[in-house]
């Protein structure tokens, strides 16, 4: 018998194993161990030398292998792409003759359509959630195969996957993996979970035209119940990718190898001024009452731009604008909030002087002067410098940040002074039918990009920061975005073809001895996909020159 050592991180240990021994076999065997280690939560895969595996990988070498569950980034991924695959099998079954089609994420789930059906949607809900709940109690194994290109293509052609096969089709490879549930065949964009036995805690629900496939309850629950005027926007921007013919990856490689380029990027760019000039005139009808605009988003969605771009409209239309930038505004170090791990905690509204960006505000809209402070970050502390701010009468003020949504930010403010925009990249072109590319992917890959140009960081040292950026985002942002006026969605049709020149070589620096080569190795997966696209279509004026360079406007 040959033996191999083996490293589980989880447990701080060193093992030897029989060689071809599978990670399942190997977590039966530390069944007690881990289950403390999860809290009780079924381990769904593993990182293996830093590279996310199924439970049925065989290890045939030494390894070091951590095990993870649904409270791990890569657990929660393998266990939203299992869970639709299910449905889609749920579908199947049910309605042999209906299109399951996942267009984007909404809240703590997936907004999702079921096409080619005359069943009211309240039935279908309600026989798909049945069957689902059947096959998760079948505890069916997930299961995948490498096969030949052409074989694999078969096989889709007589799923009803068109856009599946078309991607596949496209593909420049010999051998493609396709995944099953019994003899149900389909192609996902990620690793699968053991077994449907593993998907607990999910729900179907109605909404709008369609359903929402809900994960688990989430750590933070939002403030409201649903999202409207954020789907709202999610529709519109489908509105407009059908129009143009691009809800596909392949859609967007035919339109760049058929040279049309240039024109996708004029289009695109005309429908975010188009919307700029929206926003800017909702204000403007608005100015009896609005002095004080506040924009805020998530992290990399092109917040400074915006308020640029908006500034701009605003101009047209007779407005003069000032803008105060809430950096200016934190405490010094000794009165910041900290988390539990000691680290100061800088995404927290209390990390802000509100009171006195409040008594500031106040006496700008009595027609005061105020000397704005200057925080140095060096330092840790603000300091006067004699910058000093007043606005004329009728004259508005922009506020962007992160927390410029949060009622607690600006309380001593009249809600009727107020116009809030929620800016955020929320991507519709997906990978096909059946696997979107998410939001914060998309941001994601602007911020590496960014955080190389302007701050000299590698693609690892960005992606090792995402999860606070993320927690961030959860407990400070998003829980506020429906208190907006109005929604822009920044995400532009081409952007991820334009990124990759610029993402791809540095995600492919990312180490393997690090834990973020397993998040390098998925963004590499789906953005191969995609064909490049030369930046010099790119007007300085656009939001991706935020993250590029080159832009026309000064930050």
């Amino acid at each position: 018998m040959n033996t191999i050592e083996i490293v589980i991180e989880n447990l701080g240990e060193r093992r030897y194993v029989e060689q071809g021994t599978t990670l399942a076999e190997l977590v039966r065997l530390l069944d007690g161990p881990l289950l403390e280690q999860t809290g009780g939560n079924p381990i769904l895969g593993a990182l293996v030398n830093n590279k996310v595996e199924t439970l049925q990988y065989r290890i045939y070498n030494p390894r070091t292998i951590e095990f993870f569950d649904i409270r791990n980034r890569h657990g929660k991924r393998m266990f939203q792409n299992s869970l639709g695959f299910m449905m889609y099998k749920a579908v199947k079954d049910t309605y042999p003759g209906a299109q399951l089609h996942f267009d984007h994420s909404l809240l703590n789930g997936t907004y999702c359509r079921i096409e080619n059906l005359d069943v009211d949607h309240a039935t279908v809900c309600k026989n798909v959630s049945h069957r689902m709940s059947q096959i998760q109690e079948q505890d069916l194994p997930f299961s995948s195969k490498l096969m030949l290109k052409e074989d694999a293509l078969k096989m889709i052609s007589q799923e009803d996957l068109p856009e599946t096969y078309r991607l596949l089709e496209s593909l420049k490879q010999l051998y493609i993996e396709l995944q099953f549930i019994d003899h149900t065949v389909h192609k996902t964009a990620a690793p699968l979970v053991p077994s449907t036995g593993c998907l607990t805690g999910w729900t179907l629900e109605l909404f709008e035209d369609g359903y929402l496939l809900n994960m688990p309850e989430p750590e933070i629950k939002y403030h409201f119940d649903k999202a409207d005027k954020l789907f709202n926007v999610f529709q519109e921007h489908h509105s407009w990718v059908k129009l143009l013919r691009i809800p596909t990856i392949t859609d967007l490689n035919t339109i760049i190898r058929a040279g049309g380029t240039n024109q996708l990027v004029q289009v695109a760019e005309a429908l975010h001024e188009k919307k700029y000039a929206e926003i800017a005139e909702e204000i403007h009808n608005r100015r009896d009452k609005v002095r004080l605009i506040l924009l805020a988003g998530p992290s990399s969605s092109g917040k400074t731009t915006s308020c640029r771009r908006l500034s701009v409209q605003l101009n047209v239309l007779g407005h003069d604008v000032k803008q105060i930038s809430l950096d200016d505004y934190f405490v010094s170090r000794d009165r910041t909030p900290k988390l539990p791990n000691g680290e100061y905690d800088f995404e927290s509204v209390d990390a802000l002087d509100i009171p006195l960006l409040n008594d500031h505000l106040k006496r700008l809209f009595n027609d005061e002067e105020v000397e704005i402070p200057t925080f140095d970050f060096i330092k840790g502390d603000p300091y006067f410098s004699g910058k000093k701010l007043s606005l004329k009468p009728k004259k508005l003020l922009i506020i962007e940040g992160i927390h410029a949504l949060n009622p607690k930010l600006t309380a001593q403010i009249p809600e009727e002074m107020k116009f809030k925009v929620y800016v955020s990249a929320l991507t519709q072109v997906a990978i096909d039918d059946q696997n979107i590319i998410h939001s914060s992917d998309n941001r994601l890959i602007r911020r590496i990009v960014r955080d190389n140009n302007f701050r000299g960081w590698n693609a690892y040292e960005t992606l090792k920061r995402w999860d606070n950026v993320q927690a961030g985002e959860r407990k400070h942002i998003f829980p506020y975005q429906e208190n907006a006026d109005m929604m822009f969605n920044s995400a532009l049709f081409y952007e991820l073809a334009l990124l990759k020149t610029f993402a791809e070589p540095l995600l492919k620096q990312v180490p393997e001895n690090c834990k973020e080569y397993a998040e390098a190795c998925r963004l590499l997966n789906f953005i191969e996909l995609i064909e490049p696209i030369d930046p010099k279509h790119v007007p300085p004026t656009s939001i991706m020159r935020e993250f590029l360079g080159g832009s026309s406007f000064e930050y």
